[in-house]
């Protein structure tokens, strides 16, 4: 019995070593030479990568190191104030086009009034509320137009992401309680690592497969979670509650990322986390904006190519998604005519 079984456990390794030599032959011959660690190796880059654009902040995790993403005009154009406010996560933010390409910096010519870019890449909803509440006692707008994506709500679920520590909200009977503030400092990557990331992290057998399951995003993201799953839908309305209580008009505007033109299952997910939270955002007396249709009938007239780059819009996306909310401001009135 004790051959047999050590027979299969054999079996079992050098099927799994010639696996390991293909996989790492099929993206080539380097990998051969190099057996680091893959998933902190990718913690490493990410925060490399977030060091030069994002600081550090004790009270909302990170923040632009710029401050505010500038909005160019139009030269001469006269601009009402005050201004709109734009918060967000990276679809405010506007990354992979230039500042004078965003939907932010495109609005003030069809809104006629500036606008400030406060939003912030990679942010959960959590976040993106206390940094409206910042935001608006520093620039008194009036109006605020508040983009999202349903990875938004996960996020809320979260103490750490992207390697970066946050704040974040736990449910209670009442109000939902502000927990991890101050934010502490990030931890060093290697000390993010679990025993299963370090014992087959180095493995390109296993980050293939992940990666062919649609798994490896949570395998390697450094992400931490303290809340369970489905608990950042439960957080939707509370946060946009609290949002409310600022006392100034607000759009509310579902964004969705690329992936949804992707996979069915994927996008009818999606689809359904962005109706719960304009259903709350509707329940707190904000104007809402679904940009999927929209963005739907581009993808199918245009082709997907002109509608999104890598991960986010291009230029053709901000300028169609300008057109759209710079209408819903006027439908809903945001802000009030005086």
């Amino acid at each position: 019995m004790l051959g047999r079984l050590a027979l299969v456990v054999g079996s079992v390794l050098l099927t799994l070593g010639v696996l390991e030599l293909g996989c790492r032959l099929w993206r080539g011959p380097e990998a051969l030479l190099d057996w680091s660690n893959i998933v902190l190796e990718d913690r490493r880059a990410t925060r490399t990568a977030g060091a030069g654009r994002l600081k550090y902040d004790a009270e909302l995790g990170f923040v632009p190191a710029q401050g505010y993403r500038p909005t160019p005009a139009p030269a001469g154009l006269a601009l009402a104030e005050p201004p709109i406010l734009i918060v967000g996560d990276s679809y405010a933010h506007g990354d992979e086009v230039s500042d004078a390409e965003t939907w932010a910096a495109l609005l003030q010519a069809l809104a006629h009034r500036r606008t400030v870019n406060a939003g912030v890449s990679g942010y959960g909803l959590d976040q993106i509320v206390l940094r409206a509440e910042r935001a608006a006692r520093d620039i008194k707008p009036a109006a605020i137009v508040l983009v999202f994506i349903a990875e938004d709500l996960r996020r809320s679920e979260m103490k750490r992401v992207w390697g970066a520590e946050k704040p974040y909200f736990e449910p209670s009977g009442g109000a939902p309680v502000l927990r991890n503030v101050p934010v502490p400092q990030p931890p060093a990557p290697e000390a993010t690592l679990s025993l299963a990331q370090h014992l087959f992290g180095w493995s390109v057998l296993v980050d293939t497969v992940l990666k062919h399951k649609g798994w490896q995003y949570e395998w390697a993201i450094d992400h931490e979670r303290v809340l369970p799953r489905g608990e950042g839908e439960k957080l939707a309305c509370p946060l946009l509650e609290r949002l409310s209580r600022l006392g100034v008009p607000t759009l509310v505007v579902a964004s969705y990322d690329p992936y949804v033109w992707m996979e069915a299952g994927y996008a009818s997910e999606q689809r359904r986390l962005s109706a719960l939270v304009l259903d709350c955002a509707r329940s707190a007396g904000f104007g809402t904006l679904d940009l999927f249709e929209t963005i739907d009938q581009a993808v199918s007239k245009l082709g997907y190519a002109a509608i999104f780059r890598s991960s986010h819009p291009g230029p053709t996306g901000h300028r169609i998604a300008a057109e759209e909310i710079a209408a819903a401001l006027a439908r809903f009135h945001i802000p009030p005519s005086r």
